[in-house]
């Protein structure tokens, strides 16, 4: 190793070989030439990606830059008032404050709630509805924790408001009824948003419009104009800190509040009929024949409908669901029961039209009628019966044997047709929701329903309102002013005009065509007898409007609640009162120039012409006497000598 060492030290040195720089030159040029192709093309992609943040895709990048710090807050609207037909206030807002929170901002809702339960006094329910709210609500979305907070307990959350950064109180309007129970089933309630509210309002396209709201209509007037009284929600822009509070305000569109509605109720006779049937389970409508408004419709038991506003509690929904009474259901427009004797009349124009009975025709009435080839006997409630009797007489005493008679020859084809124009067995139209069509019997509903065959037994009963068929004393009502009117339709309605924004509107819809074909000498027939009804000697209703200041016309009915059996005689005072007879009665004044209907029935009451009659005189006298301009001289001197009189039998047997 040393030699080769050495061998390698004294050597002559090796020379590298000469440099070529040109090789060098275009080498640096080639990788220059690269490197700025590479610097180029990255700088060219920075500027695109620049281009499209800045100017391309500038709107969606600012507003989701913005979402950080600005916030779009809806700002629901004022729901629309609802005025009587004379402009006294019936349902109005009230303004509440509230806590809310917004539980994404909330680092331990648990130890919160803790907290809040000794200084607002929140409870399980408070907590309840929260829960239920903050399921449907978005992100973000202050929710109402504790409604109706006292003027204490905004004392002592704003002395630990430091406490709860992601908490604040806030005013908020609560609807609220002034006169409760006696307009709860024209009015109905609004009541918190539920998920199924929420599913149709999305799928509906109106889930925006109520954004912020908490409310909606749920019955009633309430429900059927939700659209026109909730209004269309507005927004504000705002800026918000890293907490969730409002800095300041950017922008704002505002809501347009809900439009007030004029019902055509008359609220002093609404109120007086509803104290009239006090403890008796029952209904009345009263409307305006000319073009069947509603002046009042009562419904009796009725419920507070207060109630449930903020929220129902779970006791006292159940008690209302429990009531044997059931007050939660309109007996005047839910409510079907057999017409009974009221739909004579009725039958009279229609078998006269139809040439099954003249107005000379007469029967002899021994108090049965009995189906040809058969021993089967349909009692009159005059178990002596009636004599002779014709048209005039059948109404006006109530024959069950002559319209026997007129249902056999009619049949239930014709029965049927006739009776579905003046408007039994489909709904009315009124501007509601919570109706009930009644059943007017046919061949094809028996089979349908009892998957039985129509006979000619089915047929006789119906021709005095009993039966399959039933109806509500709405329907009731409204056939009482077609036939007053000749055969002109109009369809009950409780929208009077509605006010707000930049329109006026008034409900007119035109659902029927009107029955042109009776001569005008068989509406006078039909409306004669029920003349007669209350101002012959053998009228049925003559006791109940003597003396009245008025000439009215009407017609009693009695329901039946079961049938007897062949021998088998009624006998209320062995009977449960649920058993006992419906009473009916339908009425219309003063006779030449009519103002007023008044349908009514008192649920197990007993017979029409002695407990319906005098109610319904009663309601006639405070309309036509005191609600309506007064009378002359004369007719008022016959009020005070009936005034003079003693007091007549209460509505309740």
């Amino acid at each position: 190793m040393k030699i080769n060492f050495l061998i390698r030290f004294f050597a002559a040195p090796k020379h590298e070989p000469i440099r070529d720089n040109k090789a060098e030159r275009n080498l640096f040029a080639r990788r220059a030439l690269i490197a700025f192709i590479g610097i180029l093309v990255l700088t060219l992609v920075l500027f695109t990606n620049l281009y499209h943040l800045q100017v391309l895709d500038y709107d969606k990048y600012q507003t989701r830059s913005n979402g950080n710090r600005i916030k779009l807050l809806p700002v629901p609207p004022t729901r629309g008032l609802i005025y009587d037909r004379s402009g006294k206030l019936l349902a109005e807002n009230l303004t509440h404050f509230g806590l809310y929170i917004i539980p994404e901002k909330v680092e331990n809702l648990d130890r919160t709630f803790d907290e809040l339960r000794e200084i607002v006094g929140l409870t399980d329910e408070d907590l309840l509805k929260f829960n239920k709210e903050r399921r449907r609500s978005s992100r973000y979305t202050p929710i109402l924790l504790k409604a109706d907070l006292s003027e204490e307990q905004i004392a002592r959350f704003a002395v630990n408001q430091y406490s709860f950064p992601s908490l604040d109180i806030r005013p908020y309007f609560e609807r609220h009824y002034l006169y409760g129970e006696p307009l709860t089933h024209i009015l109905g309630y609004v009541a918190k948003i539920n998920d199924k509210d929420a599913e149709r309002l999305k799928k509906e396209e109106k889930e925006a419009n109520y954004a912020g709201t908490a409310d909606i209509g749920k019955l009633g007037i309430e429900r059927y104009y939700e659209e026109r009284l909730h209004g269309r929600a507005g927004y504000e822009q705002v800026e918000i800190n890293n907490r969730g509070k409002v800095i300041r305000k950017l922008s704002e569109q505002p809501p347009v509040a809900g439009q007030s509605i004029h019902l055509t109720i008359d609220l002093e006779l609404q109120l007086f009929i509803t104290e009239l049937l006090n403890g008796q389970k029952g209904a009345a409508v009263v409307l305006d024949p000319q073009d069947s408004s509603i002046l009042a419709m009562v419904s009796s038991p009725s419920y507070d409908n207060n109630l449930f506003v903020g929220g129902i509690s779970g006791s006292d929904y159940t008690k209302l669901l429990n009531d044997p009474d059931r007050p939660l259901y309109s007996r005047a427009t839910q409510g079907a029961y057999p017409p009974a004797s009221t739909v004579k009349p009725f039958m009279a124009v229609a078998a006269l039209t139809e040439g099954v009975i003249t107005q000379s025709t007469s029967i002899f009435d021994p108090g049965y009628w009995m189906l040809p080839n058969s021993t089967k006997r349909f009692r009159d409630w005059k178990k002596s019966g009636h004599g002779n009797t014709d048209l005039q007489k059948a109404i006006t005493e109530s024959s069950d044997t002559f319209f026997y008679q007129v249902a056999y020859k009619m049949g239930i084809d014709r029965m049927a047709e006739w009776m579905k124009r003046f408007g039994f067995g489909m709904p009315t139209g009124i501007d509601l929701h919570e109706e009930t069509a009644g059943i007017m019997p046919t061949r094809e509903w028996k089979q349908k329903k009892y998957k039985k065959p129509w006979v000619i037994g089915d047929t006789i009963p119906v021709g005095i309102g009993q039966g399959y068929w039933i109806a509500t004393p709405l329907q009731l009502a409204k056939a009482t002013a077609v036939l007053i009117n000749n055969g002109k339709v109009n369809t009950p309605h409780l929208m009077k005009e509605m006010h707000g924004a930049d329109i006026e509107y008034y409900h007119d819809p035109l659902l029927y065509e009107d029955i042109r074909e009776p001569k005008k000498e068989y509406w006078e027939a039909a409306k004669r007898g029920m003349y007669n009804v209350i101002n012959s000697a053998a009228g049925t209703g003559r006791k109940a409007f003597a003396g009245a200041a008025y000439d009215a016309a009407g017609k009693s009915g009695t329901a039946q609640v079961f049938s007897l059996k062949e021998n088998q005689t009624y006998n209320a005072g062995q009977l449960r009162k649920e058993l006992h007879d419906h009473a009916w009665f339908t009425a219309y004044a003063p006779y030449q120039q009519p103002k007023v209907v008044v349908a009514i029935i008192l649920e197990n009451a007993g017979g029409g012409s002695s407990n319906a009659a005098p109610v319904v005189r009663r309601i006639m006298d405070y309309y036509l006497n005191q609600r309506l301009p007064k009378l002359t001289a004369a007719a008022q001197e016959k009020v005070d000598e009936s005034a003079a009189e003693p007091e007549r039998q209460d509505i309740t047997e």
